[in-house]
């Protein structure tokens, strides 16, 4: 006995190492999620067939099954983004953004764009294509390094948009909210403290950095890929910033909009407060909705999507595939992994221990995202198998909601991340040349604005 289970948790050090290796190596994440699966299975003694059949692919907390609860959000997202690039919307917003504040600016104008783009409902890969053009052009005019750019996108996109800010409606705030049955501006008060934390630090680094860099002598070096990019129409062609917004604006006040007048209005029996419930308690569907409303706001009023709106909502589909594919993937392992004892042994430990509450719940969530790369895949896992034992703790649903979402976006981010992966991919940057900058935005700082609002609710 003592031997298998030595021979099981070797398993999955050795898996969890080859996962974070072959990312590491540039290697495709859904073959090296199957190939770690398959080392977990076998160093484990799991049955091949249900392991890769069931725990992997189809099971409770299964690949498929997670791409297909949250296909619709990632495919409404990605149609949304991919019709705000068409459109040069999102460019519009972002030259509107260095009109005001000049291009020496270039990595708030990178925050503030992205941030405002995920938090309107864009899937964040989306994002992160849409706006390395225009970011390859404001680094050529700040002189500013690609791996600052790395960085500042990815806490534009990929920290308090994501986790922390109340009402987002990305994939994590909604994995929390359908396991609990909480809104998604649960613990809100927790999310903006956590928000301006990883706002104002991340900033703070960011343009330490950038100076640190310009008294170094270090500036902006064109990748091969640089050289490729689709050639731009120019400025004049670009919608009014204002006529930009309105498709964020509707997608946001969409969300926004039920749960405020329902607050308003209160209870009733009326067609309308129908409606407003029905929204309020469909944390997948009605986002989706709102997406959906968005891009066809957009591709009705701007004439550079219009002429080819269906080819641009297809590609944007398309654009859906990879990031949830490879999410899912990633959640499959994770599948294979909860289903070992060294796992079942590690969830006991974290439940029974004389931890207090909040920190038990913090070093768990934060064990499953490292495991997965994925904060949304530690997220599902976490809340699938022990969030009902902390509930049972005594932590409010609100505020496990907020703290176990934020938690997850920390050690999610280590070089393994497929989020990480793809960015590097896309900016032609390798690990050594970016990851440091990129680790200190997505994980340190995270991680320390987590322990604060941690500390600031156990005084509550």
């Amino acid at each position: 006995m003592a031997l298998s289970s030595t021979l099981g948790y070797a398993g999955l050090l050795v898996a969890l190492s080859l996962l974070i290796w072959l990312a590491l190596r540039g290697i495709n994440i859904v073959f090296a999620a199957l190939l770690s699966a398959g080392v977990v299975i076998v160093s484990n003694g799991l049955p091949l067939a249900e392991g890769l059949g069931e725990y992997f692919a189809f099971g409770p907390l299964g690949a498929f099954t997670f791409a297909g609860r949250f296909f619709l959000l990632f495919a409404a997202g990605a149609m949304f983004g991919r019709v705000m690039g068409d459109s040069h919307a999102a460019s519009s917003i972002a030259l509107a953004m260095v009109r005001k504040l000049g291009p020496s600016r270039a990595l708030w104008i990178t925050v503030l764009a992205t941030a405002l783009l995920t938090y309107g409902g864009v899937v964040v890969f989306v994002v992160i294509f849409a706006m390395y053009p225009l970011g390859i052009k404001l680094l050529q005019q700040a002189n500013i390094p690609k791996r600052l750019f790395c960085a500042a996108l990815a806490l534009g996109a990929g920290t308090f948009t994501l986790t922390a800010l109340p009402g987002t409606p990305s994939i994590h705030n909604v994995i929390s909210s359908v396991a609990l049955g909480t809104d998604l501006f649960a613990g809100g008060w927790l999310g903006i403290l956590a928000s301006a934390l990883m706002f104002g630090l991340g900033m703070w680094y960011l343009e330490s950095q950038r100076l640190r860099a310009t008294a170094n002598g270090e500036g902006f070096v064109a990748g091969p890929r640089d050289r490729h990019l689709a050639e731009d129409p120019g400025e004049a062609s670009y919608p009014h910033w204002t006529l930009a917004l309105l498709p964020p604006v509707l997608v946001l006040g969409a969300i926004l909009l039920p749960r405020m007048l329902t607050a308003f209005l209160g209870e009733g029996d009326s067609s309308a407060y129908t409606l407003l419930a029905f929204a309020n308690a469909q944390p997948v569907i009605w986002p989706s909705l709102a997406l959906f409303a968005g891009t066809l706001l957009t591709v009705l009023m701007f004439p550079a999507v219009r002429r080819h709106a269906l080819h641009s909502i297809g590609e944007g589909t398309q654009d859906a595939i990879i990031p949830l594919i490879n999410t899912a993937a990633v959640i499959g392992f994770a599948g294979v992994v909860t289903q070992t004892q060294g796992f079942a042994q590690f969830t006991g430990v974290m439940l029974d221990s004389s931890l207090p509450p909040l920190l038990s719940m913090f070093t768990s969530i934060s064990v499953i995202s490292a495991i997965t790369g994925s904060a949304s895949g530690g997220l599902q896992i976490f809340m699938s198998t022990m969030a009902e034992g902390y509930l049972n703790m005594g932590i409010a649903p609100a505020t496990l909601h907020r703290l176990a979402t934020i938690a997850a976006g920390g050690f999610d981010s280590l070089p393994h991340s497929g989020a990480v992966v793809a960015t590097l991919t896309i900016t032609g940057l390798t690990h050594r040349e970016a990851y440091r900058d990129m680790g200190v935005v997505t994980v340190v700082i995270p991680v320390l604005a987590v322990l604060t609002c941690m500390a600031v609710a156990s005084l509550w």
